[in-house]
C-alpha cells in the first residue's frame, strides 16, 4: 500500500480517489462528539432533533466528516508529510446522518518547490466528500510540505527507523 507521494510524484489535475468509504454510525458521532466537547442536542439528543430541528433526526457533527475525509486522504496525499500547512477554506455543504456512507476524492490544484530548501516542496489540494448517493457534503482545500525523493533518500528511505527482525538465537544443545 502506498502511503504518501513524494513532491516528484504529484501532478498538477490528477485525482485521487480515496478507497475505502466509511459508514458513519451513531458510536463514530457521539465518541467524536464527546471527545472533542461538542455537546450540541443536534448531535447528542434524538429527541431534540425529531422534535425540533428541520432534519428530524440527528446530524453527525461536521468536524467529525471533515476529519474522516483528512484521514482518508492520508495514505494518497500526505503521508509522507513534513508538515501539514494550512487550511485554506472548509465548507460542509450538507448533512451526514448515521448510517451514510462517506467517499473522499483529492485533486492536486498546484505544486511549489521550496524557496529556501531544495529537498522539499509545497503541494495544494483539494478534498471533497460525497454521501453514497453522491450529494457532495464536505470541501476543504488545504497545502502540505512534502518530501523530495532525496529527502527520503538522505533520511534512511521509505521507514526510516524501522527494525530490521532478528533471528531467534540458535537454542544450545547439552
Amino acid at each position: 500500500m502506498q502511503f504518501g507521494r513524494t513532491y516528484e510524484e504529484f501532478t498538477v489535475g490528477d485525482v485521487y480517489k480515496h478507497w475505502p468509504g466509511k459508514t458513519v454510525t451513531e458510536y463514530d458521532d457521539h465518541l467524536f462528539c464527546l471527545l472533542t466537547m461538542n455537546h450540541h442536542p443536534l448531535h447528542m439528543d434524538s429527541n431534540y432533533a425529531e422534535r425540533t430541528t428541520d432534519f428530524g433526526k440527528n446530524v453527525v457533527v461536521g468536524n467529525y466528516i471533515y476529519s474522516l475525509l483528512l484521514g482518508m486522504s492520508v495514505p494518497d496525499v500526505s503521508g509522507k508529510a513534513i508538515a501539514n500547512l494550512e487550511i485554506e477554506s472548509l465548507k460542509h455543504v450538507a448533512p451526514t446522518f448515521h448510517g451514510d456512507t462517506i467517499y473522499g476524492e483529492t485533486t492536486v490544484l498546484d505544486k511549489t518547490p521550496s524557496r529556501s530548501k531544495t529537498d522539499r516542496g509545497i503541494v495544494h489540494v483539494e478534498t471533497k466528500g460525497y454521501k453514497q448517493d453522491g450529494t457532495l457534503v464536505c470541501v476543504f482545500r488545504r497545502k502540505v510540505m512534502v518530501p523530495t525523493a532525496t529527502y527520503i533518500k538522505e533520511r534512511g528511505g521509505e521507514q526510516p527507523g524501522r527494525p530490521e527482525l532478528q533471528a531467534p538465537p540458535a537454542k544450545k544443545e547439552k
